[in-house]
């Protein structure tokens, strides 16, 4: 389905019932394409969980000496810059 910008204020129903169908919308803004409304459930969902642990970049900064008290790193971070002027 293809909308205009009009049609979205206008005639939102009629949008949100074509996505209701699974339809992409095609949004047009003065006879342009500009975006694409997709259906939340289009996308298959990935069967089972995977742990954060299994990403890539997770503990990536693990052997990193200056942050071993992360409390003491934000703190640097976060103090004031008056020497720094």
């Amino acid at each position: 389905m293809q909308a205009t910008i009009l049609d979205l204020r206008r005639r939102m129903p009629e949008v949100l019932r074509a996505l209701g169908r699974q339809e992409r919308v095609t949004i047009l803004y003065r006879g342009k394409e500009r975006a694409t409304l997709v259906p939340s459930g289009a996308t298959p969902a990935k069967k089972g969980k995977r742990s954060a642990c299994a990403h890539p970049a997770f503990g990536m900064w693990a052997d990193r000496d200056d942050l071993v008290n992360v409390a003491a790193h934000v703190r640097a971070l976060r103090r004031g810059r008056m020497n720094a002027l």
